[in-house]
């Protein structure tokens, strides 16, 4: 098999990806194993113990077809005695992995008598292609030591609803091209930016047709000057403020383009769930776009069946013809503002001020029965200033007041970010098995939710390794091939060897 990858991503070599890993010497100009890191779409990651732990692929792993490559030239990179999951959801392969420059020339057989400037012996260890974050934060000029330690060569940014930057996708993919980046970044418009640049912003209720025009013809642009697609994030302001009906005319172009709209949708509570989701589907249906559920889950929802009943509905938009995916974090505690405890009529644009003076006991009696239902202050954990490290419970227990009144008064919706152990586990995990949910971390370099470091390592340490429910293969396709497709990377040769 021999591919032509013009624009490849990363070679990772991880001892230590996984406990056990372990990378064998090799000869003159072998890498070590701990740490090199070049350009090429490769990502040597679990040991052979954790391969063998996961269920069997049903054919493999299988040898290399033929015929074998030769060259009289020595090439930049041979990766050799690995097992190759190509992340397609195939079988493993027995083969090598020749690399010149930053492209991939071959994955197969390889002639014995073919030299390499550096060769990695990855004996006991998984070849995949770099895998790729479908919903991930930060500055792509940054370290991003936490993407590459787990293996993740591309990121993509502009996630709910604000684009990467606040000046336009051309400017900032000129801004970031003159930088030497350690991930491919994957830019994408965001919503509430659209909604800025528009000069509609906090606007409430339906929109006039000039404004939708206005906003469409702005999204096009983007996409047209490189984004891959469109995000909302209807959760925050100014996103939550959207109706329908723009929803789904800013779908327009982004269908036009084929990109895909990432949807943190305007509720993840178990009781709204499924409206939030008909209206991201009424974008596929109406609006004729690629749809994906941003990092699913669902909040107060308990055990499997309740997350079979949401992939049936998923299911059922598909056979009608709306292409849906997911990206999921294995982590059953999310991280977001506090402002997600609090009333919409409480954000902006309303005045806080006014609310605390006029509404007073509406607000204390909203935030006590709100984060009661989100299983008590115990399960709010502040990740942010001075109260980082702290349960809601345990800063009002200091205070010597109750809860919801250290929210109201000593806090407010925009005064910290939290985790909060909402989620259940038999119920996210079985949405993590479904063939159209794939992996992301929801974070980024200075991330203060352990999703940002560990996501991508933990599928195949918990989910392949620990509880064989996937098998290493699938694990590599949800991390690979599957988000390739979903953003279409595939078509620029990324995603799969």
């Amino acid at each position: 098999m021999t591919t032509r990858a013009k624009h490849a991503l990363a070679l990772l070599v991880a001892a230590g990806f996984l406990a056990g890993c372990s990378t064998a010497g090799s000869s003159e100009g072998t890498a070590p194993a701990a740490s090199a890191v070049t350009t090429a779409t490769a990502s040597v990651a679990a040991s052979a113990s954790a391969s063998a732990s996961a269920p069997a692929v049903p054919t493999g792993p299988i040898d290399a077809p033929g015929p074998a490559f030769t060259s009289d030239e020595r090439v930049d990179v041979l990766i050799e005695n690995g097992i190759v999951y190509d992340g397609t959801g195939g079988p493993g392969m027995r083969a090598a992995v020749v690399i010149e420059g930053d492209a991939i020339l071959h994955v197969g057989k390889v002639a014995p008598e073919v030299k390499a400037k550096t060769t990695i012996d990855a004996t006991g260890m998984a070849v995949a292609p770099g895998f790729i974050d479908t919903h991930a934060h930060g500055d792509p000029a940054s370290e991003n030591t936490n993407f590459l330690e787990m293996g993740v060569t591309t990121i993509c940014l502009g996630q709910d609803g604000v684009s990467p930057s606040r000046d336009h996708i051309k400017s900032w993919a000129l801004r970031y091209r003159k930088k030497k980046l350690r991930v491919n970044s994957v830019p994408f418009v965001g919503h509430g930016t659209v909604r800025g640049w528009a000069k509609v912003g906090l606007k409430k209720g339906p929109l006039d047709e000039d404004e939708l025009a206005r906003m469409a013809r702005i999204v096009g642009e983007e996409l047209d000057a490189g984004a891959w697609g469109l995000t909302t994030g209807l959760e925050y302001r100014p996103g939550a403020l959207a109706e329908t009906s723009e929803l789904v005319a800013i779908a327009k172009p982004v269908a036009e383009r084929d990109g895909v709209i990432m949807s943190h949708m305007r509720s993840e509570d178990d009781d709204e769930i499924e409206a939030a989701l008909d209206e991201l589907l009424a974008q596929g249906t109406s609006g004729g776009a690629r749809v994906h559920v941003s990092h699913i889950k669902v909040v107060y929802g308990k055990g499997a069946r309740r997350a079979e009943e949401l992939l049936a509905k998923l299911d059922a938009a598909r056979q009608k013809g709306v292409a849906v995916t997911a990206d999921l974090y294995p982590y059953n505690a999310s991280y977001t503002t506090i402002s997600i405890v609090f009333p919409d009529w409480a954000k902006p644009p309303a005045s806080y001020s006014r609310v605390k003076r006029e509404r007073r006991d509406e607000l204390l009696s909203f935030l006590r029965e709100k984060v009661t239902r989100r299983n008590g202050p115990e399960a709010t954990l502040f990740g942010s200033g001075s109260l980082a490290g702290m349960t809601l419970k345990e800063v009002a227990d200091e205070k010597g007041k109750p809860f919801e009144e250290v929210l109201a008064f000593d806090i407010g919706p925009g005064g910290a970010s939290a985790a909060y152990f909402v989620m259940d586990d038999a119920l996210q995990s079985r949405l993590l098995l479904d063939e159209h949910v794939m992996i992301s971390t929801d974070g980024g370099y200075s991330s203060s939710h352990p999703r940002g470091y560990g996501s991508f390592a933990k599928i195949i340490e918990e989910y392949v390794v620990k509880r064989s429910a996937l098998s290493l293969s699938q694990a590599v396709r949800k991390m690979t091939g599957l988000p390739a497709e979903t953003v279409r990377l595939t078509e620029i040769q990324r995603g799969l060897l």
